[in-house]
């Protein structure tokens, strides 16, 4: 494409939106607009992959930190640490539509933290200098890795795996989302695929996390300024040492300034019986801790037997983490900031119409393929992870999966063109 293109006009963000909520209308009804995957022009994108956008690391330093404690509390309360932070992007800046992934594209990269969390000298099983028995801080910095790739494409599927092998913590899952639009805001849930991000401490006998994402709620569509909400419940299951966490984000009244509330418990549970879902549910003999505050600012734990709440975590001075990627010329055809790459340049150059033209080559391209493999009778396989999706929710790495994630964590991104193109 020629980069002498004229520049257009940058719609603002009221015109933008009245474009978007024009083409939402026509989908007033239906079940799940995730799974249409309708085409958006180039002028309502922002200029990033999908894949590179979305991941749950916008401060590594807290998923780095899970399995310090030497207490079973303090272990889920450096899971919920993370959680609060996961997102930082959705907090700190505005919700955007970034470009929907395609089949085989992929994404990796990585950070390098110190994994010194400030508050977690407040956590039960963490000494004065933030160590453990099992984890010494020292100075040195650790480097948290991320791979993801997109499985599959009817539903829009993407694996992920992330590692911090110093620290022996590592997290998995798939994501996938379902979206209505009601008329008035969009709810997302996660889909019938995504259970969660599944976190896994070596060092702590192999303790797992199960996260369950709450539904969410973009908004501002007619007022002309997009903002998330978030009125669920969401849980945190540990079976090893049968301890739960319920958060329940606190719906907004009519009147009144977004306080953002958040309470919660931590107790004791059945794994055999989970079947307490709800705060006032949660008889009091098994409440271990209690959890308040604001998801966008200050968040407290407050251990049972105690009225003196302690802080767990502040978002307020946190912004999300830049990454580490694989130079330019090592990155791979399929890989997501190369594979985009002329549709960004296009945006970023105001070439609006050039942008959508690239963007409906690509989808295009895609349907002949899919086309293709289905007259060969070809199926297709995930070329990181094993399969499209799992009934556990859990992906498992393929051994060039392992491989690339130890050549993230060694700096060295060399990679051979993935012999199938999804488009």
């Amino acid at each position: 494409m020629s980069s002498a293109a004229a520049a257009e006009k940058t719609p603002d963000d009221s015109s933008k939106l009245k474009t978007f909520l024009s083409i939402l209308r026509k989908f007033v009804g239906v079940t799940d607009i995730a799974s249409v995957r309708f085409s958006l022009p180039a002028q309502l994108l922002e200029p990033r992959p999908n894949l590179e956008y979305w991941n749950y690391l916008d401060r590594p330093e807290t998923f780095a930190s899970i399995g310090k404690s030497d207490d079973e509390l303090g272990r889920m309360l450096e899971v919920l640490r993370f959680w609060f932070t996961k997102d930082l992007k959705y907090i700190k800046g505005k919700p955007c539509k970034p470009y929907n992934s395609t089949l085989g594209e992929f994404f990796r990269c990585s950070w390098e933290v110190q994994d010194n969390v400030p508050e977690e000298v407040n956590l039960p099983g963490v000494n004065a200098n933030g160590n453990s028995t099992t984890v010494d801080d020292g100075n040195q910095k650790v480097k948290v890795c991320y791979l993801t790739e997109q499985t599959s494409h009817h539903p829009p599927v993407s694996a992920f795996y992330i590692d911090c092998p110093e620290r022996g913590v590592s997290a998995r899952g798939f994501d996938q989302i379902s979206a209505k639009f009601t008329g008035t805001s969009i709810r997302v849930s996660p889909g019938q695929h995504n259970l969660g991000i599944f976190v896994s401490i070596d060092k702590r006998d192999n303790e797992e996390y199960q996260l369950t994402h709450p539904d969410a709620h973009l908004g501002g569509l007619l007022r002309g300024a997009l903002s998330i909400s978030v009125a669920d419940n969401c849980y945190v299951t540990c079976p090893k040492t049968r301890m739960k966490a319920i958060l329940q984000y606190v719906e907004e009244g009519w009147i009144g300034r977004t306080q953002n509330k958040l309470e919660g418990v931590i107790f004791r549970y059945d794994p055999d019986k989970d079947n307490i879902n709800r705060l006032k549910d949660v008889a009091d003999g098994d409440i271990v801790a209690r959890i308040s505050g604001s998801w966008h600012g200050k968040i407290y734990y407050t251990p049972a037997g105690s009225k003196d709440a302690i802080l767990l975590i502040d978002i307020t001075p946190l912004f999300p983490a830049t990454k580490i990627l694989p130079p330019d010329e090592q990155q791979l055809s399929n890989e997501s900031l190369k594979f985009w790459s002329e549709v960004t340049n296009s945006i970023m150059n105001k070439q609006f119409t050039q942008a959508t033209k690239i963007k409906q080559d690509i989808e295009e391209r895609q349907r002949q393929r899919a086309a293709d493999r289905k007259e060969k009778e070809m199926e297709w396989k995930p070329r990181f992870f094993t399969g499209a999706v799992t009934p556990l929710g859990k992906p498992e790495l393929t051994e060039e999966g392992q491989k690339v994630l130890q050549g993230i964590r060694a700096g060295e991104y060399t990679l051979d063109e993935s012999e199938m193109q999804g488009a």
